[in-house]
């Protein structure tokens, strides 16, 4: 009885850790849904994703880019015609980015 106590014990504390450190971005660069890259439109309210932007520790690296917005961490900024809504905070954001010239996705 022991031996299987001590088994779901250290089950339940591996699917704990497991979630803790699972981010906010699926590994095939969805987030609820939305795939983050493609034509990104910035607004003042209702975004799909609210995003703050960080120098260290981003969930996601963006590269800015004027055409071909055709994989994960690229994003073209456009005034209409948007793939997805995108607000800048500064607090309680939905995800973080950095932005980069290189290498953009996880």
């Amino acid at each position: 009885m022991k031996k299987i106590l001590s088994v779901l014990v250290v089950m339940m504390t591996f699917a704990m850790m497991s979630t803790a450190f699972a981010g906010p971005i699926t590994s095939d660069g969805y987030f609820k849904g939305i795939r983050l890259w493609g034509k990104v439109r910035v607004v003042k309210s209702f975004p799909d994703v609210r995003v703050q932007i960080v120098d260290s520790f981003p969930d996601l690296k963006v590269q800015r880019v004027n055409s071909f917005p055709d994989s994960l961490g690229k994003w073209q900024f456009v005034t209409s015609g948007e793939d997805f809504k995108i607000q800048f905070v500064d607090s309680f954001p939905d995800i973080k980015i950095k932005f980069v010239n290189a290498f953009p996705g996880l």
